[in-house]
């Protein structure tokens, strides 16, 4: 396996020796160390997306989630307040829940017995003459110390201080923004259920690839030319899209010029304003003559760092199982007072995504080779200079590039080197 680190002269400087402005180590993606200093240094310590407040909508509504490498229950409680607590018991170590969803206003270890409320508060212990009476044990559940959502996308942070979640996101926010403005009712849900992809890959070469507008043209070329797609386009030399280093790790490929360009209501959806005229509708009615730019220019194709990608109609949570091994899930988004376009979302979703989809299993095929392919012994290097020597800062200060330029992948470096040196 690729482990070697390049010599320098301390261990201080040791992400100045993985990461220049032009290349990444190959060790960054194969180091059992390196991995386990990425939980400590990022999903245990920045915001780390977790869920949506739909999954749990009703008051003691639970479901099962992953923070890292950490089972996490995501709990409604009954006034309404979303938490995260570990699920192990308090006692001896148990999991105490087993079902990946459901309802109550508690959980009780299998184990010895101990309950706990769904805040994390102990209820009580059986026998608790062992203990010298009820009220005698000074125990809950564990928690993830700082819960936030926005929008409705609920985030989580081991560390109890730190940046607010505002400020983790930063021009981020906009593009969550932008998704939810495309709902009549101004909120986008992630209640269509999610699928599970395991990838023998690291983590890093997923968070990279999803705003990569270099591979579309040719790992889904067969795709997009036998189903005629006009995708590919957007993600050519010849496209006047954008990739955008939104800063904090996060970056995006703006297709908005693209569909500016053509001007068509609903042309980013793939259909026509006559094949959705109740959505249109809501829209014009909603937002009256801003609703002409909203429907040109649709959603956002984000990449939030470290795990939440918004992919126009689907939302991506990446969660680490290994340092060679991540779990993708996928699920299509929803559009709150929008039923002509959740249907087509979920169909659409299935044939990209889901267990006999497309487009996924061309990137999973590209993950894993990457994977095998890092592990050699030589070259020791990734190249990520593309476009770097024609940059440049738009007028909100944001650095971009074209639409198949790697700006993306060097802002998520940036980000990733200034946590793990901090």
């Amino acid at each position: 396996m690729n482990t070697a680190v390049p010599a320098g002269s301390d261990a201080g400087t040791l992400y100045d020796r993985l990461i220049r402005p032009d290349r990444v180590h190959g060790s960054l993606y194969t180091d059992q160390q390196i991995f386990g200093e990425e939980l400590r240094r990022i999903w245990y310590r920045t915001w780390v997306f977790v869920g949506h407040e739909s999954e749990v909508a009703n008051p003691n509504d639970y479901v099962r989630k992953r923070l890292g490498l950490q089972d996490v229950i995501m709990t409604r409680d009954a006034e309404g307040r979303i938490h995260l607590l570990l699920n192990r018991c308090a006692h001896r170590g148990n999991q105490i829940c087993d079902d990946s969803r459901g309802n109550s206003s508690s959980f009780r270890c299998p184990y010895h017995g101990w309950t706990f409320r769904n805040t994390g508060e102990l209820l009580g212990y059986p026998y608790n003459k062992g203990y010298g009476g009820k009220g005698k044990v000074d125990a809950r559940l564990g928690a993830v110390p700082r819960v936030a959502s926005y929008h409705g996308f609920v985030f989580g942070s081991f560390a109890t201080d730190g940046p607010d979640l505002l400020e983790h996101l930063g021009a981020a926010a906009g593009e969550i923004d932008r998704l939810a403005r495309l709902s009549p009712e101004g909120e986008a849900e992630l209640t269509a259920g999610w699928l599970q992809h395991r990838t023998k890959a690291n983590w890093k070469l997923l968070a990279e690839n999803e705003t990569d507008g270099y591979h579309p043209q040719f790992v889904h070329g067969s795709i997009f030319g036998v189903t005629g797609s006009p995708i590919g386009a957007l993600y050519s030399d010849a496209s006047t899209a954008v990739t955008r280093n939104l800063g904090n790790g996060h970056s995006e490929n703006d297709l908005r010029p693209e569909f500016r360009k053509f001007n068509e209501p609903m042309r980013w959806f793939g259909t026509t304003e006559s094949r959705v005229p109740d959505y249109v509708a809501r829209m014009r009615e909603l937002h009256g003559t801003d609703a002409a730019k909203i429907l040109v220019e649709g959603a956002p194709h984000v990449m939030i760092f470290p795990n939440l990608f918004i992919a126009e109609i689907q939302v991506f949570n990446i969660q680490p199982v290994a340092v060679d091994e991540c779990v993708q899930y996928s699920t299509a988004v929803q559009l709150k007072g929008a039923p002509e376009l959740n249907k087509r979302m979920i169909s659409q979703s299935i044939g990209s995504v889901g267990p006999a989809g497309m487009l996924l299993a061309d990137d999973t095929e590209m993950y894993e080779r990457n994977q095998r392919g890092v592990e050699a012994l030589s070259p020791e290097w990734l190249d990520v200079r593309r476009g770097l020597s024609r940059e440049r800062v738009d007028e909100n200060g944001f650095t971009i590039g074209t639409a198949t330029d790697e700006t993306g992948m060097r802002g998520f470096w940036s980000h990733y080197k200034k946590l793990m040196e901090a």
